[in-house]
């Protein structure tokens, strides 16, 4: 398992779906699930339990994995439609708080996507999301500010990529 951590518009997601692309040229079974597909604004990192027990149990068991994939209708967010994850060779997870603590012992790469200063990746992450989302992407920026700092996500990381 390789997680793909760092702050909101470093470019993980862009990354990690490169690092799948070469998985997938090579023939290796590989499968990348973002934690977007579980945090909320008002959620962003307490969701876990559910990632856990849903996928990587069952995947470390040698079964495929579930999870109900978090929507945004207007009236803001659900739990959605169930995504079954099979059994992969490689699982690339990817997202803040993707390389957590309680995590790296089951991982066997943790990158860190630094992406530049705050204020670049907040215009990155507006450009994005839309500018109807600037303040919650503030917000967030300043959840993962301090998450990062507590979990020491980016000291842990065997590699590091600008």
């Amino acid at each position: 398992m390789l997680a793909v951590d760092g702050p909101s518009g470093a470019g993980k997601s862009t990354f990690a779906r490169s690092i799948v692309e070469d998985f997938r040229a090579r023939e290796v079974p590989v499968v990348l699930l973002s934690t977007d597909e579980f945090a909320t604004w008002n959620d962003p990192v307490a969701w876990w339990p559910r990632l856990c027990e849903g996928v990587l149990k069952p995947l470390s068991a040698g079964s495929p994995g579930a999870y109900r994939r978090m929507e945004w209708p207007p009236e803001g967010p659900r739990l959605g439609v169930t995504v079954t994850v099979p059994l992969p060779e490689v699982l690339v997870l990817e997202g803040v708080s993707s390389g957590r603590s309680s995590v790296r012992p089951l991982l066997s790469h943790l990158c860190w996507v630094d992406g530049g200063d705050e204020a670049a990746r907040l215009a990155r992450s507006v450009a994005r999301d839309g500018l109807d989302h600037r303040a919650d992407l503030r917000r967030w920026q300043l959840f993962e500010r301090g998450w990062f700092a507590v979990d020491g996500t980016r000291e842990a990381a065997d590699s590091h990529v600008d």
